[in-house]
């Protein structure tokens, strides 16, 4: 029994690091960051909007994994109208974040083409794609037909 929690607490751990390791690696990939801050002439300061987006991650992944007594979105909606106010504002920029993200990594699949140009890629590119998606779908199909979500 012991050895079986050791090893989930490593493959849990491992898995954490690969999942947080590829969520920045495509924020920072697409450029999102240094693009914010040149539109905003704000440059000198995207050290600090690195950090934070590091910060608010590691922080919303504490929080998913040791939920606080009542969730914040419940406790806000008591508060009164600050707490929608509050809500409502939080919403704007996670829509505007979420945004700008997908239009980030729209430009980067222009990229693609370019890509497989260099490496010479004559043929096979289509199924390089399409075994992509469907290794997405096939993970994505197990997981909810295993009921894995209820693990948790």
């Amino acid at each position: 029994m012991f050895l079986k929690t050791i090893l989930l607490c490593i493959m849990g751990f491992s898995s954490g690091l690969l999942v947080s390791a590829g969520v920045f690696t495509v924020l920072f990939v697409v450029g999102l960051v240094p693009r914010f801050a040149g539109k905003t002439n704000t440059a000198r300061y995207e050290l600090l909007y690195e950090e934070c987006i590091i910060f608010g991650s590691v922080i919303a992944c504490i929080l998913s994994v040791f939920p606080v007594k009542g969730s914040l979105g419940a406790l806000m909606t008591h508060v009164s109208f600050l707490g929608q106010m509050f809500l409502i504002v939080i919403g704007i920029f996670a829509g505007i974040f979420v945004g700008c993200l997908a239009i980030a990594l729209a430009e980067v699949l222009d990229g693609i083409p370019i890509f497989a140009r260099r490496i010479k890629l004559k043929m096979g590119l289509d199924i390089a794609i399409f075994s992509v998606a469907i290794g997405k779908l096939t993970g994505s199909l197990i997981y909810f037909i295993m009921n894995f979500f209820e693990l948790i």
